[in-house]
């Protein structure tokens, strides 16, 4: 799968409230603020604690954007790229993270760091899913200045999980800051959809305001969301009046799960001109995907008094989805949250647009999220089983044995391993590392790969040896056979 993500485009503001931003606490809470290619800890303005990438074992080398006076933040200048040839095809950040949903954000930049003049392709993955593709050539501003991605994902069983990069060809993967936080189990329908998909951003837009979010301006958000501003996904052949809740306070807004901030509601985008004229927003999405979208209002005219005076219907990919009154549902000044699923889109652009039935419709905000499915990964202890043979085996770093050894199933597992699909998982059932400058041993954590398969013929095998000799053939292994290989399931080595 393919996904181009909406990139982002941000400049740092003012401080925010350290109150209201969860990347502030730390490992104690599992958040990380990762500086990509930066040699030491810093706190930044935002009072936030920035960690070196080497206590994540990313591999690959540290550069430094050509221009770095354009980049507001040190994080912003500093970058990790992964050269295919010394790293392999995938390199991978290890994050301490417990079972759970997390908000994950990755600031990407090229800014010309090689002098080759020309943007890599890569793809990203996170709960060994894929979920952010970047291809050449990038948007100049996003080139350029860098972009932002976020999406929500659920951390994997095991005590780590992995955010990888698959290198294309000769490309090498960049990356410049990695952040991730722990979100409320509940947090965008996670009851029902939490453990079994990843929520990417596809935009998530304030009206009638400008760009906010801490860490890059001092208003708060409990998620750490950054809301950009609306105008450039506006049916600009329509006309749009601003209006604002004139200093009088929202009720109903930042409760949990999803914590919307109050600045949301205090500003709105109407229609402008004939009262008949209509709010649409145009939304790019993969057609491959369903789409989570969230739509956010507040009455906060105080001239609409009573329900029936504003009314509109929401119109989705052109199908008319539901009518709504706010005043109706909740009274004016007070925060209203609507949600809906959109499948089997056939146009790269989604239509959101509301239908005026009586007055002008109005709207504070827009999320959109891609619906991608998590994808199955291999079974937990044959993951503990394969890192601890990278260790014991000394695997070297152009192999890429990182992240998950199976998945994404779009790329092929790690060099020399063959994965199927079992019945909890993806399992290992081949392993051929002939030849490959091996000087450790064989660790008794192979006991644990119970789906492993001969690729020797049988007729030939005379005894174990004679095939672990094929399969680990011209190494330096020492040590002695592990007894755990005498379990029933393997047919031999």
């Amino acid at each position: 799968m393919r996904l181009l993500p909406l990139l982002l485009l941000l400049l740092a503001g003012a401080a925010a409230r350290a109150s209201d931003d969860p990347f502030l606490s730390g490992a104690a809470n599992h958040s990380y603020n990762i500086d990509c290619g930066g040699a030491a800890d810093f706190t930044s303005s935002f009072g936030r604690r920035w960690l070196a990438d080497q206590f994540f074992s990313p591999g690959g080398a540290a550069g430094m954007v050509a221009e770095p006076h354009r980049f507001p933040q040190p994080q912003e200048r500093t970058l990790r790229f992964f050269p295919p040839s010394s790293a392999g095809k995938s390199s991978c950040y290890s994050l301490p993270l417990p079972p759970g949903r997390y908000y994950l954000r990755v600031f990407s930049v090229y800014d010309n760091y090689d002098s080759k003049a020309r943007t890599p392709s890569f793809d990203v993955s996170a709960a060994a899913t894929l979920v952010l593709s970047f291809r050449s050539p990038w948007p100049e501003p996003a080139a350029r200045y860098g972009a932002y991605s976020d999406l929500i994902f659920p951390s994997a069983t095991e005590p780590a999980s992995d955010v990888c990069f698959y290198s294309l060809s000769t490309d090498a993967p960049v990356v410049a800051s990695i952040e991730v936080a722990p979100v409320h189990p509940l947090a965008y329908d996670g009851a029902t959809t939490g453990a079994d998909l990843v929520l990417v951003n596809y935009g998530r837009v304030t009206c009638g305001n400008s760009l906010f979010g801490p860490g890059f301006t001092r208003d708060p958000d409990a998620f750490s969301r950054v809301w950009q501003a609306d105008v450039d996904f506006r049916n600009n052949d329509l006309n749009y009046d601003a209006i604002t809740a004139g200093g009088r306070k929202i009720f109903g807004s930042n409760q949990p799960p999803n914590y919307f901030p109050t600045k949301l509601y205090e500003s709105a985008v109407t229609t402008g001109g004939d009262a008949t004229n209509e709010i649409e927003y145009l939304m790019p999405v993969d057609t491959r995907l369903s789409y989570m979208v969230w739509l956010h209002f507040a009455e906060i005219d105080a001239g609409i008094w009573a329900a029936g005076q504003r009314v509109f219907d929401v119109m989705l990919a052109g199908e008319n989805v539901t009518r709504i009154d706010i005043f109706k549902q909740v009274g004016g000044f007070t925060a209203f949250k609507w949600t809906y699923i959109v499948k089997n889109l056939t146009s790269s652009t989604l239509s959101v647009k509301l239908v005026p039935v009586v007055g002008r419709p109005i709207l504070c905000g827009l999320e959109n999220y891609a619906m991608v499915p998590l994808e199955m990964r291999t079974v937990p202890s044959q993951v503990a089983a394969m890192k601890a043979l990278k260790e014991s085996l000394k695997i070297p770093a152009r192999m890429g044995w990182n992240g998950d050894p199976c998945a994404p199933r779009a790329w092929d597992a790690w060099e020399g391993v063959t994965c199927h699909r079992g019945d909890r998982g993806l399992v290992i059932t081949q392993l051929d590392l002939g030849s490959q400058g091996l000087k450790g041993f064989i660790t008794d954590e192979i006991s644990h790969l119970k789906d492993l398969l001969t690729v020797c013929d049988p007729a030939l095998v005379a005894n174990v040896i004679f095939c672990l000799a094929r399969n680990l053939s011209y190494n330096s292994l020492t040590g002695s056979l592990p007894p755990g290989l005498g379990q029933p399931s393997l047919v031999s080595l």
